[in-house]
Parts: C-alpha cells; sequence; structure tokens
C-alpha cells in the first residue's frame, strides 16, 4: 500500500498529480516534470535528515496513485501532506493510507502529533478527515499553530492525530473487528 519514494515513479505520479481537481490541493506543485523530479530527489535527502517521512501511494495493483508525507517534523511533530489522483477518488484509498502511514509514524519514528492543515473550501479532504475517529479540530486547542498557518485570513482548519489517541482507537477498532 505505501512505499518509500522512487525516482521511477515520478512520470505517473506527476501526470496524476497535474489534473486540476488535484492539483490545487498538493503541497508542492510543480509546473513540468524536471521540476516534480528535482523536489522527489530533495524530499529523499530531507528523509535522510529525518525532517521529513515521505511515500507513495500504491494501488493494489502496486501502481502509484498519490503521495503521502510529514514534513517540518521538529520535536517528533509534523504536518500532514496527502494527495491521490482523481481516478482513484472515493474507493478508500486515503483511508487506507493514512491508517498505515500513521501507524508507522507513531510506532517506528515515535511521532507524537500529526497535525493536518485543510484549505476550508476543501470539502473532499474535510470529509476524509472526520470519518477519522482520531482526527480532532485543532483550531480552538492549539491557537498559536492555527494563526500560524493563517497569516492573515482564515484559509485552513487544523486538525491533529496524537499517537496516544490513535493507539486508543486502533486498539477499538481491532477488538471491534476481532468480535
Amino acid at each position: 500500500m505505501l512505499k518509500k519514494r522512487d525516482l521511477h515513479d515520478c512520470h505517473s505520479l506527476f501526470n496524476l498529480m497535474t489534473d486540476p481537481s488535484v492539483f490545487p490541493y498538493v503541497r508542492n506543485k510543480c509546473q513540468c516534470y524536471e521540476e516534480y523530479l528535482f523536489i522527489t530527489k530533495q524530499l529523499i535527502v530531507e528523509e535522510e535528515k529525518e525532517t521529513c517521512i515521505s511515500r507513495t501511494i500504491l494501488n493494489e495493483m502496486g501502481h502509484p496513485i498519490g503521495t503521502i508525507e510529514l514534513y517540518n517534523i521538529v520535536n517528533r511533530t509534523g504536518f500532514l501532506a496527502t494527495w491521490i489522483g482523481a481516478p482513484y477518488f472515493g474507493k478508500g484509498y486515503n483511508q487506507q493510507a493514512k491508517e498505515t502511514f500513521f501507524t508507522e509514524l507513531f510506532l517506528e519514528n515515535k511521532i507524537d502529533t500529526i497535525f493536518l492543515k485543510i484549505r476550508k473550501q476543501n470539502i473532499r479532504s474535510k470529509k476524509a478527515v472526520e470519518k477519522l475517529p482520531y482526527a480532532l479540530l485543532a483550531n480552538d486547542t492549539n491557537p498559536h499553530i492555527y494563526q500560524s498557518i493563517n497569516h492573515n485570513q482564515a484559509i485552513y482548519d487544523l486538525y491533529k492525530v496524537e499517537r496516544l489517541c490513535y493507539l486508543e482507537s486502533s486498539k477499538v477498532m481491532q477488538h471491534e473487528v476481532a468480535t
């Protein structure tokens, strides 16, 4: 479902990213393939420096369909960025990718908090995050971060996922599946 970023996937990912229904919501907007290749190389270097963790999202056939990353990692806290290609909207890939990635972040990388900033008009992403029982709206509980992502006007809502809340929710979900 997820794999480390690989330059071989860049062509497929660039084609998916440039779709008008995806492009406005992508963190690293690239105008050409070479720029996307360069940005991907930078992400791989950032991962080596432990300031970013980036993965390619794969479908069941093993084809790249999007990306998910934790960036600006400081003191075991970072921001999430994710996108999925339009042909894969509404098929559950986003939630599956988040579950897998969060498990990796919280258990293997010892991340404490993941922040998600979502454009207020991005209804698709807001609905997706609100389906996650462990994601909390953090506009009021983290006002300094909320203000920092909304410099001049309120463009984003801020959500957060904390390690303990995620792990407790995962245990509850696993228990419900088992019974």
